[in-house]
């Protein structure tokens, strides 16, 4: 977005009430966080926990190669009915298969072959009783015909299910958001992220006066006896479960065209009908978020099924080639009707649309590159996070970029570890955004070539494309690529919920120093002054190093802000502007 002359002056103002109030608020943040920074009580998993979350013998056999799912929504009385036929490759012979849908949805039949199966319910899981041979290699259908009212997400998208809404005139206005709850709160599947199909129809049926947008390219629109219409969606790329998505409204429609790195990207857009207007002026900020992401991370990754922005109930979602969007068409992030705030404190975010930068970035962190376990998560949203930096730098320049991202510092708990628990469908601390965004940002001080950096960025995009993937993937990759052995880094910030803490003594010209508070090992070379105003590169580890440095007064010494540490002077009383302060 180009910025008006009052933009420029107010963004001029911003960065100067920045300047000299985010010392002070990251310190107010680092003296209570010895408070707040407490340990939460280790969870307690059960045994709905692991069938959710952990790749059992059931799931393990076959592979998912294309779900067909066609379901009918009745906003009279808020329930589905439906099915999905189920194709799969099999890895290896089994007589059992497991199958997720979560209560209250209840199975009406399984079926294979025209033969009807039995099926043993466990909690949200059905395990269902083959009857024809499963030979390696072969590929089979099975097909799952359900019904009843699914779970309702009142708190969407941070709870999961239907959200049965009414627009400003009264008229129903449907979706689903079920990220963390599971795709299976609303259709059956293999609900775990490390399988996807290699392609999906979505056949939706919703009543006649409304439009459903899904996922994909619409192929087909049929309307019924009973006057409700069906919208038929595929989409032609892998696509992980919590990302299919309905959206029935009054949608009003216009559509655009972007020149991109792999050619022409179709772009569509669905706001209520009576926000077209203000959807056309907002949604102009989708041609620069695309062109600054993919020069940081490579081309979108779905041209084939084309970028769309659909308005919804409830604030946003990343759904592949269908963004949910509900940020009422303001800048920066607005959770309701009110005013917008820039997460950062910075002002930086109140120049571009939170939703439509944020979600849009899972278009490569989360929806190209997923997870294949809920415990790193983190992938999706430390990486989404540090594209709001991303794009600020792309807009508003460098040193604006860094701002933004140091800014959400002061939003940091540090009471959980980013990395959940593997197996259980556990995800880490909701750090993992903007303390995540940080580390990135850090690493990216580590690297020290930005043409480098854009490389790693670019190439887990190229090296993972629509795959699934671990964190120690992506954490080694980062390694290899920046040529440093980043593993005690990443267990410091993944895996312990400790800052790092700079410890030194300053005594005339003689400096010491060393690393606090960190996993044994853990030597990361950090920049500090040396002399007024002029940043150097030093070695820490943890024991004591000296040098000489040019500095006449101890609070010249200062370590660069853009690495996440805490630096602590040993040899002066603590005070509100010296010790014990998040480097600034």
């Amino acid at each position: 977005m180009i910025c008006s002359g009052a933009s420029i002056n107010y963004f001029s103002l911003m960065r100067t009430l920045f300047a000299v109030s985010l010392g002070v608020a990251l310190f107010l943040a680092l003296r209570v966080e010895g408070a707040r920074a407490q340990a939460k009580p280790a969870p307690v998993f059960t045994h709905a926990d692991t069938i959710r979350g952990s790749n059992t013998p059931q799931r393990a056999w076959w592979d998912v190669a294309f779900y067909d799912l066609h379901v009918k929504v009745n906003s009279a009385d808020s329930s589905i009915s439906g099915h999905n036929a189920i194709t799969y490759r099999i890895l290896k012979p089994a007589k059992e298969m497991q199958i997720d849908l979560q209560v209250p949805l209840v199975v009406d039949s399984i079926v294979q072959e025209g033969l009807e199966l039995s099926a043993r319910r466990d909690g949200n899981a059905f395990f269902v009783t083959l009857i024809s041979p499963q030979p390696k290699g072969a590929r089979k259908t099975v097909t799952v015909y359900y019904h009843g009212k699914p779970a309702v997400a009142v708190n969407a998208p941070w709870d999961g299910g239907f959200v049965w809404a009414r627009d400003s005139l009264a008229r129903p206005w449907i979706a689903t958001a079920n990220e963390g709850t599971g795709a299976s709160v609303w259709w059956p599947n293999k609900d775990i992220s490390s399988d996807e199909p290699d392609s999906q129809r979505v056949a939706l049926t919703v009543p006649d006066s409304l439009i459903d947008v899904s996922n994909g390219r619409l192929r087909d629109t049929t309307l019924n006896a009973d006057n409700a219409t069906t919208y038929d969606w595929f989409v032609s790329n892998p696509i992980n479960n919590y990302n299919v998505t309905v959206n029935a409204g009054r949608y009003a429609y216009f559509s655009d065209a972007y020149e991109g790195e792999r050619g022409k990207l179709t772009l569509d857009f669905y706001p209520i009908d009576y926000h077209l207007d203000s959807a056309r002026a907002q949604f102009q900020q989708v041609k620069p978020m695309l062109q600054c992401f993919e020069s940081w991370f490579g081309p979108f990754p779905w041209y084939e099924d084309g970028f769309k922005l659909v308005e919804t109930p409830y604030v946003g979602m990343e759904h592949q080639s269908a963004i949910s969007y509900g940020n009422h068409y303001k800048n920066g992030y607005s959770r309701s009707a009110g005013a917008p705030h820039d997460r950062s404190g910075t002002g930086h975010g109140l120049l571009w649309d939170y939703i439509i930068i944020h979600e849009s970035a899972h278009e490569w962190w989360g929806n190209n590159i997923t997870m294949k376990d809920a415990a790193d998560m983190w992938i999706h949203e430390s990486f989404a996070t540090y594209a709001e930096g991303l794009f600020t730098e792309c807009q508003q320049g460098r040193r604006a970029g860094a701002e933004y991202t140091i800014g959400l510092r002061k939003t940091v708990r540090n009471d959980e570890p980013i990395v959940g628990v593997y197996g259980v469908n556990h995800e880490g601390s909701s750090d993992m955004y903007n303390k995540g965004a940080n580390i990135l940002h850090t690493i990216r001080q580590l690297v020290d070539d930005d043409a480098r950096w854009r490389g790693i960025l670019r190439g887990l995009g190229k090296t993972y494309w629509h795959q699934t993937v671990s964190g120690k993937q992506v954490e080694d990759y980062i390694s290899r690529q920046s040529g440093r052995n980043l593993s005690k880094f990443f267990d410091q910030y993944m895996r312990t919920t400790k800052i790092p803490v700079l410890e030194y003594k300053l005594d005339g010209p003689r400096l010491s120093y060393r690393w606090n508070n960190v996993v044994r090992g853990f030597a990361m070379p950090v920049k500090v002054t040396t002399s007024p105003n002029t940043f150097t590169w030093i070695q820490p580890t943890e024991s004591w190093k000296t040098t000489t440095v040019k500095l006449t007064r101890p609070e010249d010494f200062r370590v660069d802000e853009n690495f996440y540490v805490v630096a602590k002077d040993l040899l002066r009383p603590a005070t509100d502007s010296t010790t014990a302060r998040i480097a600034r």
